[in-house]
Formats: structure tokens, sequence, C-alpha cells
């Protein structure tokens, strides 16, 4: 059985972090993060490390220390390094801009989709891709799971906007009738 959560998390040159009242705190160069912790878990930090620890058994606890503990070290990568995410549109005539805080799609519709860019994120627009960066994975990862909700690749000619990367299974469209004896 995997004990994930017993491993210590490293905290590299320039990363804070604080443990006081159930709530986890890291500050680093590109931003500060909190976190809750419940009450079963404690983390006890020493020198350049963390550790979580159980205060008491039990199967749920085990999988809250390993929960926790991949969260903590999500949060000390996010700080130091950020997390990126990019998004591909695919159509004709589809486009996307960034206008101060708001994304601004045009995707097909009769009117642009307007999306709010939440404090903390960097939206940039390359050509038909989008660059999500920010220090909260969970925040990019919401904020691309959003923005590809408002058109996802359709199976036909795999127009929509998809995670980079992402294979979209296509169809094959309507085959001509064979024509049987006239």
């Amino acid at each position: 059985m995997a004990r994930f959560g017993k491993l210590p998390v490293t905290i590299p040159e320039g990363v804070k972090v604080k443990f006081a009242d159930n709530v986890a705190s890291v500050s680093g160069p590109k931003g500060e993060l909190t976190k809750q912790i419940p009450d079963d878990i404690k983390i006890e930090i020493g020198g350049n490390q963390l550790e979580i620890k159980k205060v008491r058994g039990g199967k749920k606890v085990d999988m809250l220390q390993g929960t926790y503990r991949a969260h903590l070290a999500n949060m000390i990568y996010g700080v130091t390094e950020g997390w990126g995410r990019n998004l591909e549109i695919v159509g004709a005539g589809y486009r996307a801009a960034v206008e101060g805080k708001k994304l601004i799609l045009s995707i097909g519709y009769s009117h642009p989709v307007i999306i709010e860019i939440p404090e903390g994120m960097e939206v940039s627009v390359e050509k038909s891709i989008i660059k999500l960066l920010g220090s909260d994975k969970e925040m990019v990862g919401h904020m691309a799971a959003l923005i590809r909700s408002k058109r996802e690749p359709e199976p036909y000619k795999g127009a929509g906007i998809k995670y980079e990367g992402e294979q979209i299974r296509r169809k094959a469209g309507k085959q001509a009738a064979k024509s049987e004896g006239a």
C-alpha cells in the first residue's frame, strides 16, 4: 500500500510556509496561497522540509494525509514556478482577445463571449492559442475548463476550443447513399 502522504515536501529557497489555526499559507516570488487543513491533519515545518502528520488513525485520515500533502506540494510549486495551461481555438473565424481583465471570445455565436479573468491569473493570446498562467493549480484548471465549456470541440470537423495536445475523436460524416437498382 502506498504511503505517499508520509513523504516530506522540500521547501525551496525564497518560499515561506506557515501553519496556524488549521490554515496553511505558502508565500513565494509568484504570490501567496492559503488552504484550510482538516483537524485530523497537522503540519510540522522543520528546516527546509514540511511533513504532514496524522492526529488520529483511520482510512479516511490516511487518504486526507496524502491529499493534503499533494495540495501543499502543488502550492509550493505554484508560488515558485507557477502553473500553466494552453487551449487551442480551432474553427473558421474563431478568435480570442484579451482586453484589460476580460477575455473576449468570438466563437461562432451571434455575440462575443466575455469571461472575467480572476485576480492572480495571467491570460495571453497568441494566434489561436490561449495561454493561462497562475500560482493556484485549481484556479488555472477551473479557468481552462470554463473557457473550453463555452464551445467544446465538435466531432465532425473538430471546431471549438480544446486543450493543447487533446485528441478529438472524429466521426465520419454522411456517406453517399448507394443507389439500389432503379
